[in-house]
């Protein structure tokens, strides 16, 4: 690894700064990693392989990312580190030789309604400072076109000290801002549908309310019938205006009924406060579906959903406005911005031009800048990510990736695989997390963690080039040259799923049916149209079952068996074996350890240092009180069972003394996902991408439903995995499921039944269906990008 130095006797010794060419890692032992060690080379690309689970992140991202960052933090003042987040130093014995650490992973940006392409990448404040000085008419400052300013103004009197008097002064301010005051910046107003409300052919007395919790017999009653605003026994459609109003507006009224003091409120104020204002999927279930029932989302009729003023909106450079620019392709704005020739202006439109031209480099040239941010797939929100680095001038620094081909087509990766060169070339140290083939073989290094997942995992299995890989014997280099073939025979469809003008976001007027009883992929280039056909067009139907990418909510208090629901049987049974409460079972309810709150650790918070987290003395970590681990089932107490890993479990309560047939059930479907190796008490934060996925799919296999949707499965799945999750969407093909799948991972395009392929581009260059049918007529054919790599792939 070391530089080589030239031979002669008139050239320098090698310069001792010359000699620190290795990031050199001892003895780490963060999550399940054991006591590694390895050497980095610098300016270098490194690649880190390994069966989901088996320690890369916790070696990229939690050792030596962290420990460069949190160095890094510590060159700041105490006063400024006290606005850092906190990172405490890994557990590893030496870490020599890092250099700054810049990570772009795939943690989905906040999903705040306000956010946008425009708004997280900078693009938006260059071209509102281009419209403030170029727009006509001219309207004002910058924030004059954004819709997170309000227009405002005030006067009044204000009083100061001034000489040792106190002296007042009558003041007035005007803030001119974009925001439209319809919608409040929001581009989208809500409409609630009174019918789904109550039944007005009913009285309230009668049961006329359909909302959930909304009940007669309670509080809500008591306040209904004693308000006065209106007779409960009268049907509401009968209602006069005033009393229809005072039902369903009224704002909130203190009444008084048999002397208690009270407020009554109106069934919309009421709604919006306790579940509009709320997220969506923190909702029960009935709630939730009552709210997509009830509740629908508009465009602005004032704003026309560019959620900016008139005032902003009527301002223009060469006849297009902000709102125009932000609804362009940014392919096309990229365009525009370089037709316009302002000289005073040239640094800005240098730098404009520049963020927008990466767009297009990196392949994400298709969307536009009012796109929400919390729309974008884990994919594009990493490559969005990359923009800001394209074209920087640091050298010398360390860039972490992790799995940056997720959620491209194969026709994409070759151009990830060129922007990853790049970095490498200008002379930075780039790792990169990753299972595809494809960008495995363009690294200098490969370091192959394994050999299994979970505690089977976190040692380094191999060090070396990429053909010492394949020749190595270990998961990865058996996997590495494996290529699926294409079915010789496909099952027929039972029916079909219509789906008829299609056109949210870039579709153009799409007619297809998709085959059920079969598994069939949707595919394309990124950007293409795929996840807006199949999201935008099936769930909510009856009978689908929808699996998207969304992240896992859940705390450190949350595990895979308080998310699956397998805790609830488990506490049951211990409760019913012993004669006591099941609550005793649950460390977040009356079971957990007094002194850590059921956490299992004491957390120490030290401001601007890093908090420290210790073992808690009173229950060991074992997160309950003592008493209750005095009770047992088969043999072992609630912490003990925590402790097993799932195919334990499995075997646990499936027989004997334990047997708990709705315990096993969803332990068999965590087994089927392949997360065996998983403890059943293990903290959701600690998961890496690809098992989170995977629970996320055994979680939803329990609902009943006839079509299933899923959103790029393979996502953080190793090539031995995808064998595994190819086997599992068999047997609930063959147990009478329809599978749809949008996917670009070859090995499932291959094994479908049916292809629908959407493009032939990506943006306004797609948006149509280019192909539709069997993987070995798309091989045969050869007619669509899709075809082509697959036929590449396949060997044909």
């Amino acid at each position: 690894m070391s530089m080589a130095t030239r031979t002669d006797t008139q050239s320098p010794a090698l310069h001792i700064a010359d000699s620190h060419d290795l990031i050199r890692v001892q003895g780490a032992r963060g999550n399940n990693l054991k006591d590694v060690s390895v050497e980095i080379p610098k300016r270098r690309l490194t690649v880190f392989t390994g069966v989901s689970g088996s320690g890369k992140s916790s070696l990229v991202f939690g050792t030596i990312a962290a420990e460069s960052q949190r160095l890094i933090n510590e060159t700041y003042s105490a006063f400024v580190q006290g606005f850092m987040p906190t990172l405490a130093r890994p557990e590893v014995d030496v870490l020599e030789g890092l250099t700054t650490a810049i990570i772009v992973d795939q943690e989905r940006m906040g999903a705040n309604p306000r956010s946008t392409v425009g708004t997280v990448t900078d693009a938006n404040a260059m071209l509102r400072i281009l419209f403030s000085r170029l727009g006509r008419p001219h309207i004002g400052s910058p924030q004059a076109f954004s819709f997170n300013v309000a227009s405002i103004s005030g006067a009044g009197a204000v009083s100061f000290e001034r000489g040792g008097k106190t002296v007042k002064e009558r003041r007035d301010f005007s803030i001119t801002g974009g925001m439209c005051p319809r919608c409040e910046g929001m581009g989208r107003v809500t409409d609630i549908d009174l019918s789904q409300l109550y039944d007005d052919s009913k009285s309230l007395n009668e049961g006329a309310l359909t909302i959930p919790g909304y009940s007669m017999d309670g509080w809500y009653g008591r306040i209904f019938s004693g308000c006065g605003f209106f007779d409960p026994d009268k049907p509401i459609r009968k209602y006069t205006k005033a009393e229809l109003h005072d039902l369903v507006y009224k704002e909130p009224t203190k009444i008084k009924i048999d002397g208690i003091n009270l407020t009554y409120e109106g069934l919309v104020p009421k709604i919006q406060k306790s579940m509009l204002s709320k997220d969506k999927e923190a909702l029960q279930s009935h709630v939730r579906a009552f709210v997509e029932r009830a509740v629908t989302f508009t465009s602005c009729p004032e704003c026309g959903g560019t959620r900016l003023s008139e005032a902003a909106r009527s301002s223009k450079i060469k006849g297009i406005g902000i709102a125009d620019a932000c609804s362009m392709q940014i392919s096309d704005l990229a365009d525009w911005v370089r037709d316009l020739d302002e000289p005073p202006l040239a640094p800005l439109l240098i730098a404009l031009q520049q963020s927008l031209d990466s767009f297009v480099e990196i392949g994400l040239g298709y969307l536009s800048l009012e796109r929400p941010s919390g729309t974008l797939s884990g994919g594009e929100v990493q490559r969005v990510k990359m923009i800001r680095h394209l074209g920087s001038a640091l050298t010398d620094t360390t860039y972490v990736f992790d799995e940056p081909t997720i959620g491209l087509h194969p026709h994409d990766i070759q151009r990830m695989n060129d922007l990853l060169l790049r970095l490498r070339d200008k002379g930075n140290t780039v790792l990169v997390v990753e299972h595809k083939p494809e960008t495995i073989v363009i690294a200098d290094h490969v370091v192959d963690l394994g050999p299994g997942a979970g505690t089977a995992g976190g040692t380094v299995c191999f060090e070396g080039t990429v053909e010492g890989l394949r020749a190595s014997g270990t998961l990865t280099g058996r996997h590495f040259d494996d290529r699926a073939v294409v079915k010789e025979k496909v099952r027929k469809p039972t029916g079909k799923l219509e789906i008829r003008g299609a056109t949210a976001n870039n579709l153009r007027d799409v007619d297809v049916d998709i085959p059920l009883g079969v598994l069939a992929v949707v595919t394309g280039v990124a950007g293409s149209g795929k996840s807006s056909l199949v999201h935008g067009s099936i769930p909510g139907r009856a009978g689908v079952v929808s699996i998207d990418q969304g992240a896992i909510r859940g705390s450190r208090r949350s595990n895979p068996a308080t998310y699956t629901g397998l805790l609830d049987p488990i506490r049951k049974a211990f409760a019913k074996a012993n004669g006591v409460k099941p609550a005793l079972f649950s460390a977040n309810s009356e079971g957990a350890c007094p002194t850590c709150k059921g956490a299992g650790v004491i957390y120490t918070d030290l401001a601007m240092m890093a908090g420290v987290a210790t073992t808690c003395e009173e229950c060991e970590g074992k997160r309950f009180q003592a008493s209750v681990l005095d009770h047992h089932l088969g043999g072992r107490d609630i912490s003990e069972v925590l402790a097993m890993s799932v195919t334990e479990a499995e075997e646990f309560f499936g027989a004997g003394e334990a047997r708990t047939p709705a315990a096993h059930a969803i332990l068999d479907r965590l087994a089927d996902v392949g997360l065996g190796y998983l403890s059943l008490g293990q903290p959701l934060t600690t998961l890496s991408g690809g098992e989170r996925q995977r629970l996320k799919l055994a979680t939803h296999m329990a609902e009943k439903g006839g079509v299933y949707v899923l959103d790029e499965p393979t996502t953080g799945l190793h090539l031995a995995d995808v064998e595994q999750l190819l086997g599992l969407l068999d047997r609930l093909v063959d147990s009478g499921k329809s599978v749809i799948v949008v996917e670009h991972h070859q090995a499932v395009m291959a094994h479908a039944d049916w292809i629908i392929d959407l493009g032939p581009g990506a943006g306004h260059d797609g948006g149509r269906i280019v192909f539709e049918g069997t993987p070995a007529d798309l091989v045969a054919a050869r007619s669509t990008l899709t075809g082509e790599h697959l036929a590449a792939y396949v060997g044909t």
